[in-house]
Parts: C-alpha cells; sequence; structure tokens
C-alpha cells in the first residue's frame, strides 16, 4: 500500500548535474525511513542517501559524500536526491527505497520493504 515513483533520470555528460525525485504515497510518510540507492549491472545493489522523513540525520556513501544531497519536501510527499559533479562511476539504476519500521538509518537494500521501479542515470 505504500507506492514510490522514482523520475529525473537521464543521460549527462560527466561534470554535470541531475535531480532525482521521489513521490511517495502512503500512511505515515512523516515517519518513514527513506533511502536511494543505486545498482549497476553486474553489481551488487548499493546505498546511495538515507534519511528519516522527520528531522535532519542523514547519511551517504564515501563515494557520494560531498556531491549529492539527499532532501525532503514532505509537503508534497517527495524525496530528491541531487546529483552534482556526476562521474562515469555513478551510472546505474536508481532506486527510491522506504521502510515504516526503521529506528535508525541504513544503508542496506534488504533494510528496505518499499520500493520503486527505478529511474536509469548515465554519465558518460
Amino acid at each position: 500500500h505504500v507506492q514510490l515513483v522514482e523520475s529525473g533520470g537521464g543521460a549527462v555528460q560527466a561534470g554535470g548535474s541531475l535531480t532525482l525525485s521521489c513521490a511517495v504515497s502512503g500512511p505515515s510518510y512523516r515517519n518513514y525511513t527513506m533511502g536511494w540507492f543505486r545498482q549497476a549491472p553486474g553489481k551488487e545493489r548499493e546505498g546511495v542517501a538515507n534519511a528519516y522523513t522527520s528531522g535532519g540525520l542523514t547519511h551517504y556513501a564515501d563515494s557520494v559524500k560531498g556531491r549529492f544531497t539527499i532532501s525532503k519536501e514532505n509537503a508534497k510527499n517527495t524525496l530528491y536526491l541531487q546529483m552534482n559533479n556526476l562521474k562515469s562511476e555513478d551510472t546505474a539504476m536508481y532506486y527510491c527505497a522506504a521502510d515504516r519500521g526503521l529506528c535508525a538509518l541504513s544503508d542496506n537494500a534488504v533494510d528496505y520493504g518499499y520500493w520503486g521501479q527505478g529511474t536509469q542515470v548515465t554519465v558518460s
């Protein structure tokens, strides 16, 4: 009953920027733990950035820290991932994830119960 829909992916050149959006529908959005994950072909799904829908605590993978910013607009039930200075190694399918039961931030995909369909980011 929780639905996540990602948008904003596309193809950009190295050094460019993209902002991904995740529209969330479902109850108790303000109490969710949210995350952005990515998966490249042949690789494991990895955590990119995580945040609570309430409060300001965030977590970033070392590979994106300083370049990516996770944020939320609770009035629109929307999560964002601002990606700057993109690199070719950022190429992946990006997924938005949520869980209502986490009491601590997690960058492990197995801890999230709700997933969107993904949006492709290609950096050349």
